[in-house]
């Protein structure tokens, strides 16, 4: 029987319907597609942990890590890593419960407080992820009788989430406050109004222009909504991220536990207490999924001890001496200098995958890096 024969029966030996084998040809024929563009992504397998060399399968030597959002270094770090295995040990490895039944424990508590305080409000709610919160935030929050507007490069996780929530939405374009500005005052007669942003933007490495849509936001008496996964632990004097680096405050923060905070998995909303009141009463992704595992708590409180100036200051001098280096070479970097999102703009999505693709083998250390642009 042909591999492609193999795939349409089923695991009890069943040949598979006539759906099925559709089903089939359409993702074949997608994949196809992607292979053909040369964006099909394949999966590289690490072998240990998460570093700046890592060791991956069928690779001989270490590799220059080059595209993990482990900007910290916490991610193997003994003193985080044994935050989670002592609590593994006493707490278990979860709580097979959703919070509100029986999922809560006081380490997540501990870890709410202690992110509020991070971030200076009132109160705050872990998700099990980022994606989640932001998939909870806006349906929970905004009707049909409220407004949001959108920078039109923000996370995939905040498109969806608007797609879920009632309310009327407008996409403004990239960084473009003055057109934020107009979608606002267009939408006077909201009963809530809201201008959402991501404070870094993964691909590209740029900062959002918060003091300018602060203002706009203020201007319209309207809400600022602030997703900083790339941001928290990352920039701003003591790396609490982009409201601290613009010098403005939020309405509503939502960030991540799996990047710089350690690199395991958890995301949150930190805002007032009223806000965060309906989010665990009435945020879909926490009401109806586990609760954050309490080793991954424990190791990120122990991450927010490390989150130190002078550890921001050391990320913010190698940042700077990588984005430095590679401009003396002669290629074209985006991004803000002070965030180590450093794309290397080659101007052909295929021709970036190409180079990252030759970076194995062609030199002493290898290098894994991330196909951009």
């Amino acid at each position: 029987m042909t591999p492609r024969r193999r795939l349409l029966v089923g695991a009890a030996g069943r040949r598979a319907s006539s759906a099925s084998q559709q089903l089939d040809s359409v993702c074949v024929a997608r994949l196809e597609a992607m292979r053909t563009a040369g964006t099909l992504k394949v999966e590289k397998e690490l072998l240990g942990a998460q570093g700046a060399k890592v060791s991956l399968a069928g690779v001989e030597s270490s590799v220059v890590n080059l595209c993990a959002n482990n900007y910290l270094g916490l991610c193997d770090d003994a003193e985080v890593v044994e935050a989670a295995g002592t609590t593994l040990a006493s707490r278990g490895l979860g709580n097979a419960s959703v919070r509100f039944i029986c999922g809560t424990s006081d380490v997540h508590k501990d870890l709410e407080r202690k992110l509020s305080e991070f971030h200076g409000t009132e109160d705050a709610v872990l998700f099990p992820s980022c994606f989640d919160a932001n998939a909870a935030l806006f349906e929970a929050l905004f009707g049909k009788e409220d407004f949001v507007a959108s920078d039109a490069l923000n996370h995939a996780s905040i498109i969806d989430g608007l797609r879920l929530c009632k309310a009327r939405k407008a996409v403004f374009p990239h960084a473009a406050v003055d057109e934020a500005r107009v979608k606002l005052v267009e939408a006077k007669d909201a009963r809530l109004r809201a201008v959402v942003t991501d404070g870094v933007f993964s691909m590209d490495g740029d900062v959002a222009r918060l003091e300018d849509l602060r203002k706009a936001a203020d201007d319209c008496d309207a809400l600022l909504v602030v997703d900083d996964c790339h941001g928290t632990g990352v920039v701003g004097p003591t790396g609490r991220g982009t409201p601290e680096l613009a010098g403005v405050k939020p309405d509503i923060l939502t960030s991540t536990l799996g990047k710089a905070l350690g690199g395991a998995s958890g995301g949150y909303v930190a805002s007032s207490r009223a806000v965060v009141s309906v989010l665990k009463n009435a945020g879909r992704p926490y009401l109806f999924s586990n609760a954050l595992a309490p080793p991954l708590a424990a190791a990120a409180l122990k991450a927010l001890d490390k989150v130190t100036p002078s550890l921001v200051t050391k990320l913010r001098e190698n940042t700077h001496r990588f984005r430095d280096g590679m401009l003396r070479a002669g290629f074209a970097v985006a991004g803000h200098r002070d965030h180590p999102i450093a794309p290397v703009v080659l101007g052909d999505a295929h021709r970036a995958k190409q180079l990252a693709d030759s970076l194995f083998g062609a030199h002493p250390v290898p290098a894994l890096g991330r196909p951009h642009r």
